[in-house]
């Protein structure tokens, strides 16, 4: 979709309403296959400033379902709605690096990493009122996907995550793409060069850690 002659070059839509229509008036979301959305990539990639918005009809259904699934998973007593996550994590993508787009993968290994930061900043307002030893421990029990969904355990989440940067960044990347983008082993594997294999030990060596560092501090 081209900008209008008075819209800035690679501003979003006016009415961001209009882009839930994408996915249903093109069907070409995840169906369109990696091929089509290389293509548009390898254009934002040379400069095409317009191919952010020829990109997004081709996502829009993946991205829908994923901010989807963390809005319920949430529950009830929440603000924050589908419609909500999807465009604040659409308008950060187009700030984005051209060069991170690599193909569809590292596409939504991006998203991943919005998405994180869009969920524990929601997380955050809605816990303004608890402050450090206040928030109760995350348990990664049964988490084999996704992330946690209350606002103390995804920020004690995020806490012990940063401490995971500090140890090794790419088993972060790894979580925050199985966590927050939901995606599979071997498209995990694409964006890290690594095999499905070793993807399954590097996530089963990023729980373990991640217990670790959510685990309470020994008390004298």
């Amino acid at each position: 979709m081209a900008s209008s002659p008075s819209d800035p070059v690679g501003a979003p839509p006016r009415d961001l309403s209009a882009l839930a229509s994408f996915g249903k008036e093109t069907n070409q979301s995840i169906m369109a296959g990696d091929t089509q959305i290389g293509e548009v990539l390898a254009q934002l990639r040379s400069g095409d400033k317009e191919a952010m918005d020829r990109l997004f009809p081709l996502v829009y259904d993946e991205l829908h379902q994923l901010a989807r699934r963390h809005v319920r998973k949430m529950g009830a007593g929440q603000t924050l709605d589908t419609t909500a996550l999807l465009h604040e994590a659409y308008l950060k993508l187009r700030d984005k690096t051209r060069s991170e787009l690599a193909n569809r993968a590292h596409f939504m290994a991006v998203a991943s990493t919005i998405m994180r930061h869009l969920l524990i900043d929601h997380a955050r307002a809605r816990s303004a009122s608890k402050r450090g030893g206040d928030l109760e421990r995350a348990t990664l029990e049964g988490l084999a996907d996704e992330a946690p969904t209350e606002p103390e355990d995804l920020l004690a989440l995020d806490k012990a995550l940063k401490k995971l940067a500090e140890l090794d960044e790419r088993l972060v990347s790894l979580v925050e793409m199985r966590f927050f983008g939901g995606l599979t082993g071997a498209e995990i594997g694409e964006v890290l060069e690594l095999s499905e294999r070793t993807v399954k030990r590097e996530w089963r060596k990023a729980k373990a850690l991640l217990l670790h560092l959510l685990s309470p501090e020994p008390t004298n």
